[in-house]
């Protein structure tokens, strides 16, 4: 698993709004069973509006989907399985945004 892979959400029940988990965990923490997430979610889950800095807008799949970063949450890693794809070029994005949760900055 690498940071900043991306997998089809495992959850039958918000895949549809939500259709991807970004692994955002630092390979030095492989160890652990857990792996911390943030989905990629539609616009319209958000009611199509993104709060700058802390909601990236992401192109991944054909898609323009929005980094849920007020989502993050943790998964087993045995349900993150065939990544998809990879966002590491947007790691600065990624990381802005968490900063921004964190720091308001």
């Amino acid at each position: 698993m690498a940071q900043f892979d991306v997998y089809p959400n495992p959850s039958t029940t918000s895949r549809a709004h939500y259709p991807y988990l970004v692994d955002i965990q630092s390979s030095l923490l492989s160890e652990l069973t857990t792996r911390i997430v943030i989905p990629l979610g539609k616009r319209s889950a958000l009611g199509g509006n993104a709060m700058q800095g802390l909601t990236p807008a992401i192109s991944f799949a054909e898609q323009e989907l929005l980094l849920l970063t007020p989502q993050i949450s943790s998964v087993s890693e045995k349900q993150l399985q065939n990544p998809v794809g990879s966002l590491a070029h947007f790691r600065d994005q990624i990381v802005g945004a968490l900063d921004m949760a964190i720091t308001g900055i």
